[in-house]
């Protein structure tokens, strides 16, 4: 699709590779006092103390983007304390005016249509990610469902830079297992069945809005691709992949006359490579390689759609221009912000972008560049009440395993703990093992609000790409393949070990913690090395792989070989065994430490059982846990309200365990949904917080 940056990223929902992942998490505004343990170095119980709502409230502003031919700009923004689009005149950024009225859960995406003469978004309902489509029209402020239907997700198909008033659309309202292919007239709202679809993972459509590809999972876990001709699918794929390159292969779009089909293709090497494909003869060309990193993602020009620059992700990130006048821009860029950068939004004659900057330890800006004039005009901070506090550096780090591979890594130390800056602190500290959902998803280098606020309350925090993690390569991928609990589970403990020689941790003051497969990992962790960590905090995390492939999304079905095949077949007697050794509610009995859990009761990927199970199981062997319940939530927490009462808990639930400071939790708990529905008195204060 030849603008991936403006539409691609913001409706394409669903896929398997990111199927386990969190959401990010928003809270709000902390108690001033603190309270702090016996483990806080000085100099950490000295510096000011972040606010919690200064990290996870709602932004000041965030999501900043100009309208298709500049005249507009929007962003979302709070309104009545709810994030909600907001649109101003280019030309007077201060005439804003809300466009939208969500009441309760945050709007936290939002696009142009092409024709520049709507907003629109996305929004599901309680967490259960049944994604509908809406529009707001600019000028009149009228706000239409474009998909009115229950149980819908919907997925964008194609959008276009000549067509400005279609998009092509998946809706699965027919079977939740298939997405039918729609054409949307956006104006009238029409809807024109294009391809009623029984077999598909997904499609592919030229700037035309024609369909050029569709996308099937074969039987070795791989993908196919085939043709499709007069919105009918070839009976033979013009391209496969093995289930090993199946999440490092994908097509990455048409230029805007369909003569080329841009490819990260990790096929026949290690890393994903940029490929130029042509779509008649099939000859394909490299554009670009890197041996550390795939491939990354792709800055395409609005309007021919070919590829003006690319990006690789190793440790940091680093782009290359193929452009002349890209690369002019992107140096001129480089000269005058400090730190990583990126553009959010560009109008279709590229003559304005929307660059957002992270300085790492400031926080982050996002400015309207002006190429002809060379201007770079500042649009907002999205957290200004930052400004002058003691935000920390990340140090990108490798981190050996035990079988010598290597993983990519990131370490943030507490204030005033490295007096000569050089990535260790001066004595070990208590540290947090902060573990990245997915598990094919990966962490990056830049900032990190849960590494800013653990750090401030005195806490090593280190973060670890271990295997199974994506963007190195499909050989560190595949490495995790049926690892669940056995070598990728062993790379966390590595890295603790590591960070315990290297003089950063305390032994006996390491918790882990993380979301949904980073919640696995901490059921794992306490379960299969009941002594490795102090503590474990579990958000959204399967406690039973075999119960939790038994009930994915129905949309998730076409692409569940990819789960056998990494995970284990449940189907086969080998594979369910896999599944039932690698499932840490069959070892509640041997935890030990103390344990936080938290769950969404509408989460549609890691179902409430999952908490629920191992929380029972624990409580039939007599171990004590505490188990937080949001009836209004999904995947992780959207409201910032259920935020704020969460992190409320955790960090007193931290400082207990392991000695960092933290504030009382006082009144936290009163607007959120927050349930405790076991171990209120596990956590300092969550009685009396309770009205107990």
């Amino acid at each position: 699709m030849p603008r991936p940056t403006r539409f691609a990223r913001l409706l394409a929902c669903g896929a398997a590779a990111a199927a386990l992942m969190l959401p990010g998490l928003t809270f709000a505004e902390p108690s001033p006092a603190i309270t702090a343990g016996a483990a806080m170095t000085t100099q950490a119980q000295s510096a000011p103390l972040i606010p919690r709502d200064a990290l996870f409230g709602n932004p000041t502003r965030a999501a900043g983007q100009i309208s298709p031919d500049g005249q507009w700009l929007s962003w979302l923004a709070p309104k009545d304390g709810v994030l909600n689009i907001w649109v101003a005149p280019a030309d007077n950024p201060d005439a804003a005016r809300a466009m939208t009225n969500a009441t309760d859960r945050p709007i936290r995406q939002h696009f142009w249509s092409p024709d520049s003469r709507a907003v629109m978004y996305i929004q599901d309902k309680g967490g259960d990610e049944n994604f509908l489509l809406y529009r707001v029209d600019v000028t009149s402020g009228a706000e239409t469902t474009v998909t009115p239907f229950e149980n819908t997700r919907v997925q964008l198909v194609g959008g276009s830079t000549t067509i400005k008033d279609k998009l092509l659309l998946g809706l699965n309202n027919r079977d939740p297992q298939w997405h039918d292919v729609y054409l949307l007239d956006i104006t009238t709202g029409e809807l024109e069945l294009v391809l009623e679809n029984n077999a598909y993972a997904g499609f592919m459509a030229d700037d035309s809005l024609t369909l050029r590809m569709a996308m099937q999972q074969n039987e070795a876990g791989g993908t196919d691709y085939f043709r499709v001709t007069d919105n009918a699918v070839e009976e033979t794929p013009f391209e496969t992949t093995a289930m090993e390159d199946s999440l490092s292969t994908a097509p990455a779009g048409y230029t805007t006359d369909g003569t080329t089909l841009y490819w990260l293709d990790s096929r026949n090497r290690n890393t994903a490579a940029l490929y130029a494909q042509d779509t008649a003869t099939g000859e394909r060309r490299l554009i670009a390689e890197n041996d550390k990193a795939d491939i990354g993602s792709t800055l395409r020009d609005p309007v021919t759609g070919e590829v003006e620059a690319y990006a690789v992700n190793y440790l940091t990130t680093e782009w290359t221009a193929t452009d002349p006048e890209t690369r002019a821009s992107l140096d001129w860029l480089d000269q005058r912000l400090d730190g990583d950068f990126g553009v959010n939004s560009r109008t279709d004659d590229d003559s304005v972008w929307i660059v957002w900057n992270d300085p790492l330890t400031k926080p982050v800006a996002t400015y309207i560049y002006d190429r002809a004039a060379s201007t770079l005009t500042p649009f907002y901070v999205s957290r200004p009440e930052l400004e002058g506090m003691p935000l920390q550096v990340m140090h990108p780090v490798e981190i050996a395993s035990r079988d010598g591979l290597i993983l990519p890594s990131y370490l943030t130390l507490p204030p005033g703990s490295d007096a000569d800056g050089n990535g260790k602190p001066d004595k070990p500290v208590p540290m947090v093992l902060l573990v990245h959902g997915g598990p094919w998803a990966r962490d990056g280098y830049g900032f990190n609000s849960a590494h800013q606020l653990l750090a401030n309350r005195g806490y090593a925090v280190l973060s670890v790409n271990f295997r199974g993690s994506t963007g190195f390569g499909k050989d560190f991928i595949n490495a995790g393949n049926k690892q669940w609990g056995l070598k990728m589970h062993d790379d966390l403990i590595d890295a603790t070990q590591w960070a315990i020689d290297q003089g950063i941790a305390q032994a006996d003051k390491v918790a882990i913690m993380g979301g949904s497969y980073g919640g696995y990992a901490t059921l794992a962790g306490l379960t299969f090395t009941p002594e490795a960590f102090a503590c474990g905090v579990d958000i959204v995390g399967p406690s039973n792989l075999e119960t939790l492939l038994s009930t994915i999304p129905p949309y998730w079905a076409p692409l569940v070989k990819t789960f056998h095949e990494r995970m284990g077949n449940p189907n086969t007697e080998e594979g369910l065994a896999l599944l039932r050794a690698a499932s840490p509610l069959y070892k509640a009995d041997k935890i030990v430490k103390p344990l936080l859990i938290a769950q969404g009761a509408n989460d549609p990927r890691v179902k409430q059982a999952e908490s629920d199970q191992i929380v029972n199981a624990m409580k039939s062997a007599g171990v004590p846990v505490t188990y937080v319940l949001y009836p209004d939530e999904g995947h992780g927490f959207a409201r910032p309200e259920n935020s704020i009462a969460f992190y409320a808990i955790a960090e007193n639930f931290l400082a207990e365990c392991i000695g960092g400071r933290a504030e009382p939790l006082g009144d936290a708990l009163e607007p959120s949904s927050a349930e405790i529905v076991e171990g209120e008195d596990h956590v300092k204060g969550l009685t009396a917080a309770l009205g107990g």
